[in-house]
């Protein structure tokens, strides 16, 4: 089987997204580390956070900078409960450990909303697999290969 990294290549080339994944041994697993190892600031770094959605997983790509409000998440999604995934429902829904999810290559499909603080930046940075492997891209494309739902979600 191949290692997440490999899995998250593979799903970007199919989606037509030229990436080159960056690697920092000394990890990007929070926000602010990522930020620190790259050289950008927090709100650049794309959190890929699993959340339980009246049963169903739901990914909110979040800002580095901001935390989301589970009210508020739920309204956007039109649901009546939002919680947030335990490490093994994360795991199931994606394909992916917390601290390395990456926007996309999931087993199968799973809705996604983006954090709309993020679509105003030239370019943002997100986990690609393991929790010290990041890649650079542009909030369009990530709309383009996510088709995420842009929403106001985050606490404020």
């Amino acid at each position: 089987m191949a290692n997440a990294v490999e899995r998250f290549e593979r799903a970007a080339r199919a989606a037509g997204l030229a990436v080159e994944v960056r690697r920092f041994p000394q990890g990007t697993k929070t926000a602010a580390d990522a930020a620190r190892a790259v050289g950008c600031e927090a709100a650049q770094i794309v959190k890929s956070l699993v959340f339980v959605a009246d049963g169903e997983p739901v990914v909110a790509l979040t800002s580095g900078a901001n935390r989301v409000d589970p009210e508020r998440l739920a309204a956007a999604l039109g649901a009546r409960e939002v919680r947030r995934a335990t490490p093994e429902e994360a795991r199931a829904a994606t394909g992916f450990a917390i601290g390395g999810t990456p926007p996309l290559g999931y087993p199968r499909p799973v809705r996604m909303l983006v954090d709309e603080d993020l679509l105003g930046l030239p370019e943002v940075w997100a986990a690609a697999g393991t929790p010290d492997a990041v890649f650079r891209t542009t909030p369009g494309e990530l709309l383009r290969v996510t088709g995420a739902t842009p929403a106001s979600f985050a606490e404020r």
